[in-house]
């Protein structure tokens, strides 16, 4: 068994307030979550407008597949959402479980 992990850390320039930031973060949680099958939550950054955290994780039996399908959601939210600026990204992809 294969486990992808990856923390992406993104701006919110246009945001002015929480509320804005919960709608931001719960649709593109959503869309991801079901165009990729992948598990999706906010994981830090709670209370910073302007901030959110994501975490992102995948399982797989193939090591490769693992590792595609977090590059695939990583290239969606740069290219598709023209609302949120990646400032950090981090992947790592667990085998031998």
């Amino acid at each position: 068994m294969n486990v992808g992990v990856c923390k992406l850390t993104l701006r919110l320039p246009e945001n002015q307030n929480l509320k804005g930031k919960r709608r931001v973060v719960k649709s593109l949680c959503e869309r991801i979550r079901i165009k990729f099958n992948v598990a999706i939550a906010e994981v830090d950054n709670n209370d910073k407008w302007q901030v959110a955290t994501l975490g992102i994780t995948c399982v797989s039996n193939s090591n490769r597949q693992v590792e595609q399908a977090l590059d695939q959601v990583i290239s969606y939210i740069e290219v598709s959402r023209v609302d949120v600026e990646m400032v950090e990204c981090e992947v790592e992809a667990i085998s031998g479980f």
